[in-house]
């Protein structure tokens, strides 16, 4: 990639993290992860100028060098903005405004659906298994609690985005093929609380996997990042595959998962640093 490009893709990552006013740990978290892979040396003024409300999209999207970087841009800004569930009105302007500073074509973007491309939805469930992963590192045992909701969000996600509403029973059967367990009384009163009427079908189907799973960031990660890859295989086949079939996926995507962890475990511990559970906690809502 052009390093002139790097500057200007993490100042849009920085205002599409800003699109609807606040910016959660989530979409921080996505934030870190274009910087991260961006190297680019000048974090601190860009967040200055962004905070200071200095930069315009389409100022930004003007440097950008090419269609990839453009592409680029774009990807980066619809994850941040679905980090932290389904992106809401303020972040689709958003959204809308930077697709026509890119002069990109609304197939490409699918923005009014919510729907992110591939590559951005591969990119949201990589960032809540390095979210969920994060939290392991935490001293504080809510952090645990935290774990199912945003697993319980991302799989809504992926639903929303194959265009399908969650089914609590198709949920717990995915749930209980992958070996997540069926009982949650020790978690129920509190998730409850956090995540609302649609977690409420679905805590029977993943609350104790939550509980079993939370042992370790690694195994943690590997097992949210299996569970989103399980689950848009799952959607985007109709959900016509065998139990089997989403065992076998679960056992291959873990083992994937295993692999990259080592490429991420700095990225999780950093995170980890710069968590605000409590923000968190309020900001988890389905």
């Amino acid at each position: 990639m052009n390093t002139a490009d790097r500057a200007p893709l993490i100042a849009i990552a920085m205002l599409a993290a800003r699109a609807d006013g606040r910016t959660d740990s989530a979409e921080q978290a996505a934030v870190d992860a274009v910087v991260a892979k961006m190297g680019s040396p000048d974090v601190s003024k860009l967040a200055a100028q962004v905070a200071a409300g200095g930069l315009r999209v389409s100022d930004l999207a003007a440097r950008l060098s090419d269609e990839e970087a453009r592409h680029t841009a774009y990807d980066g800004a619809l994850a941040i903005c679905n980090a932290d569930g389904p992106a809401n009105p303020a972040e689709q302007a958003f959204l809308d405004e930077l697709r026509g500073a890119l002069d990109l074509e609304p197939v490409v973007a699918e923005v009014h659906t919510g729907s992110p491309p591939p590559g951005a939805l591969d990119e949201i469930i990589l960032q809540q298994a390095i979210l969920t992963g994060a939290l392991e590192i935490l001293p504080d045992r809510l952090a645990n609690i935290a774990i199912l909701p945003l697993q319980l969000r991302m799989v809504y996600q992926i639903g929303q985005h194959h265009g399908q509403r969650l089914d609590v029973n198709q949920v717990k059967d995915l749930a209980a093929t992958l070996g997540l367990g069926v009982a949650a009384q020790g978690l129920e009163g509190v998730v409850m609380d956090l995540v609302g009427g649609v977690a409420r079908g679905l805590l029977g189907g993943l609350a104790a996997g939550a509980t079993r799973v939370a042992s370790g960031a690694a195994i943690t990660f590997a097992a949210t990042y299996a569970l989103g890859h399980v689950a848009d295989q799952y959607y985007a086949q109709g959900r016509r595959l065998s139990r089997e079939d989403l065992a076998r996926l679960f056992a291959q995507f873990k083992e994937d998962a295993k692999t990259l962890y080592p490429k991420v475990r700095g990225q999780i511990e950093q995170r980890s640093g710069t968590l605000n559970l409590q923000s968190l906690l309020a900001g988890l809502r389905l």
